[in-house]
């Protein structure tokens, strides 16, 4: 009996003296985790949506207490939660402009030309590698929805081959921007109402035969505004949302009513 008894106890008392050893080990060489870091995790909304650049929220914050990282940086937060932050880092904080995203297409499926019926997986990007997409316009809108499905927000939906935006849910964190195949989905100012939606470069002549609702380059809306917030690039009108004062006069002037 004491030939298993004493091995035992010697056993017992061995991780005895090691389990203290290694809690005042871990109490010697722990480090201390900076508290703002956790103020700043409850001020951010949660999302992880990396619209900051960061890997989630806790990435954030951690690079904005260490590495001096923007505190404004949170589109899903906002002002609000970049105002919480700079208090909590101590810096002032200006209010920046609310951006949303917005689709520069309107391209839908009875407005486009179709060159294909498309069966393939619901993804943009597969489907522009079949042929460019379903559509003959290059550049439209291909309406599979990979943008969708980044949405962590639930702030883009597709109706009729186009991706549509709910401005009152988009936080403008991006993720739709960058998952976009045909690069028309973009940030710009809430406040501006006006856009030209659409994104074909093509020339009048031949982008009014590839989509009903195609800007063929007249540039009347160029002509007619006072601000000279419209030009032609590469053959689309395109909007100077620094210039633009809303007025309206590009949508009147617009033949084929794709300024909104």
């Amino acid at each position: 009996m004491k030939e298993i008894l004493i091995p035992v106890l010697i056993l017992a008392g061995m991780g005895l003296i090691f389990g203290v050893m290694l809690g005042i080990a871990a109490k010697i060489f722990a480090v201390k985790k900076d508290e703002r870091i956790e103020k700043i995790e409850a001020a951010l909304p949660g999302a992880n949506c990396g619209g900051c650049g960061y890997a989630g929220c806790s990435g954030y914050a951690a690079a904005v207490v260490n590495d001096g990282a923007p505190v404004n940086l949170c589109s899903a937060g906002g002002n609000e939660a970049a105002k919480k932050i700079g208090e909590i880092m101590g810096v002032e904080v200006k209010e920046s402009e609310p951006m949303v995203a917005r689709v520069f297409c309107t391209g839908a499926f009875d407005k486009a030309s179709i060159k294909l019926e498309y069966k393939g997986t619901k993804d943009c990007f597969a489907a522009k590698r079949m042929a460019g997409g379903p559509k003959e316009c290059q550049y439209g809108c291909i309406g599979l929805g990979s943008c969708v499905s980044v949405c962590k927000f639930g702030a883009i939906s597709v109706k009729d081959g186009v991706a549509v935006v709910d401005e009152s849910k988009c936080v403008a964190c991006g993720a739709c921007v960058k998952k976009c195949v045909q690069n028309l989905i973009r940030l710009v100012p809430k406040s501006k109402r006006h856009g030209v939606l659409c994104s074909n470069h093509d020339r009048g002549a031949v982008a009014k035969n590839l989509c009903a609702v195609s800007c063929v380059g007249c540039k009347l809306c160029e002509k007619n505004c006072p601000q000279g917030a419209i030009s032609m690039v590469d053959n689309l009108s395109v909007v100077d949302y620094e210039k633009c004062i809303d007025c309206g006069i590009c949508v009147e002037k617009c033949p084929k009513k794709i300024i909104k």
